[in-house]
């Protein structure tokens, strides 16, 4: 340990060695079977963090290791982005300084059981404020969160019908900062235990008593994933020919994968008569998506539109949260030059509004959601409060094909699923497409990204309403509370400390002579 301590004291080592153990939590992602692993990876970082010999390296070792963990977190975007990548990750990973400066905080030294149980809630508050201020949509959204890498964990899961995602984020740096207490402060073992301990009964808690969704019926659902195919006419060929194999299998809904129409419908009435016929020939709605610039307002948008026997049924969905640099360029005067060094946004596509909740037939109602916003916990809330029996994403993904991109794209569904107690259809291009029951459990096989096929999943409807619907983000607000509350004592023990320091010694008073005066003389 002395080595590795003297070897720590060069700040490039300690950035290096920071950024390293930032980036191992991100090992609990790609492997289902490494799930656990997220509960222990923090440690190292935090171990490290709390050896800084001042704040001032403290809050350094968390930015280094901010950067590690969105850098290993977003890699698959180098091919795209280039350079952007490690500015990005870089920029990001700054809002992990102040939480670097917490954990020395809370656990230099050797800390008392106070302190303890304080780091036991503001450490993963704090890790919360980050994932809270990452999580706007302009900054790229909340890809990545920690609690994520638990999707097929059935008690996380269940966690996530409680709190959301968020509420499983608080428990895993919880679980770290105990680990890390136990191996490094021997005289604290009893709260980190006990944190422990609290964590298991939070998650038994959640298992056995939240509500879970009750079974009502189920629905035929069908995805369309054409495969790798370029140009936008003979990708809608092979769509087209899919979808008519479906002819006589009974299903309620055809969806389609993000993109997966070149042409505004309104302009191509030859193609919406195609889509229309499609429709009365498998006895379903068609949702497709629209990537193409409108007739009736300006600029490119991306749609979610349904299609019925009849033609156009004028449902329409416009994609709200756009892609930094991928859909669109921040300050394009500024950062245009960005298309000439990645795969940046030629033109920036349009907002849309507002969220719809489309009924197609057979009585069903769908929340529609275009590609990165299933990974926004409130969208999928919204769709279900607003009575959305199935969510859907239709996705893309075509540009990270040899990347874990896909396949991490297509776990948020079970997310989502879970905190809303609806099933999520998560249909894409070029794979991977997948479904997700009420609970967050999967619905049949994957879609691979290799598949050009067409798959009819069996999907189970729910109703009732999951504390995470009806109470929202409770966690994340809860873990404000926590802060401004230990910012609040902060403040109060430094007005203490100045109000109980002794005032300035007043010199002696000295005559004309300049010797002292002597009072009473």
């Amino acid at each position: 340990m002395k080595t590795l301590g003297h070897w720590l004291t060069s700040p490039w080592r300690r950035s290096t060695a920071a950024a390293l153990a930032g980036a191992l939590p991100v090992l609990a992602f790609p492997a289902p079977s490494l799930w656990w692993f997220a509960y222990v990876a923090l440690v190292p970082w935090i171990v490290l963090v709390r050896s800084a010999p001042t704040g001032k390296r403290a809050a350094y070792d968390g930015w280094f290791g901010g950067l590690g963990f969105m850098l290993a977190m977003h890699h698959w975007l180098l091919p795209s982005l280039h350079v952007f990548t490690f500015v990005i990750a870089a920029l990001l990973g700054a809002l992990w300084l102040p939480w670097g400066w917490l954990v020395r905080s809370f656990l230099a030294g050797t800390p008392s059981r106070g302190r303890i149980c304080g780091a036991l809630l503001v450490l993963p508050s704090g890790w919360l404020l980050v994932e809270l201020v990452r999580s706007w949509q302009g900054l790229g959204g909340p890809w990545g969160m920690l609690g994520a890498s638990q999707w097929e964990v059935e008690p996380a899961l269940r966690l996530a019908s409680v709190g959301g995602v968020w509420l499983i984020s608080f428990l895993v740096v919880a679980v770290n900062v105990a680990v890390a207490v136990l191996i490094t402060v021997r005289q604290s073992r009893v709260p980190a235990l006990a944190a422990l301990l609290a964590a298991a009964a939070a998650a038994s808690a959640a298992w056995m008593w939240s509500p879970r969704p009750e079974a009502d019926g189920g629905v035929r659902i069908a995805v369309v994933q054409p495969g790798v195919i370029e140009g936008v006419d003979r990708r809608f060929a092979r769509e087209e020919q899919l979808t008519r194999r479906l002819a006589g299998q009974d299903v309620d809904l055809v969806v389609w994968g993000e993109s997966s129409v070149g042409f505004d419908l309104v302009d191509r009435p030859d193609l919406a008569r195609r889509l229309a016929a499609l429709s009365s020939e498998t006895g379903a709605d068609i949702l497709v998506n629209v990537d193409a610039r409108r007739s009736d307002k300006p600029g490119i948008y991306k749609s979610s539109v349904l299609v019925g026997p009849a033609g156009l049924t004028g449902d329409r969905y416009d994609k709200m949260r756009l892609v930094p640099f991928g859909e669109y360029i921040p300050f394009r005067s500024l950062l245009g030059w960005a298309t000439s060094v990645g795969k940046a946004a030629g033109v920036n596509r349009r907002q849309g509004s507002e969220q719809v909740v489309m009924d197609v037939g057979h009585g069903l109602r769908i929340g529609p959601m275009v590609c990165f916003e299933s990974a926004f916990p409130d969208m999928s809330r919204h769709l279900a409060e607003d009575g959305a029996e199935v969510l859907i994403a239709q996705s893309s993904t075509s540009s990270f094909q040899h990347s874990w991109a896909p396949e991490q794209h297509a776990s948020l569904a079970a997310l989502r699923a879970a905190e809303t107690g609806r099933p999520m259809v998560h249909s894409t291009l070029t794979g991977v497409s997948a479904v997700y029951g009420p609970e967050g459990q999967r619905v049949g096989s994957w879609l691979g990204t290799s598949a050009s096929a067409t798959t009819v999943y069996e999907v189970p409807l729910a109703t009732g309403v999951t504390p995470y619907v009806r109470f929202g983000d409770w966690v994340p607000h809860a873990a404000l509370l926590i802060l401004a509350v230990w910012c609040a004592g902060q403040g109060v023990r430094v007005l203490r400390l100045r109000r109980s320091a002794p005032g300035p010694r007043a010199p002696p008073v000295r005559t004309a002579h300049g010797s002292p005066a002597h009072p009473g003389r």
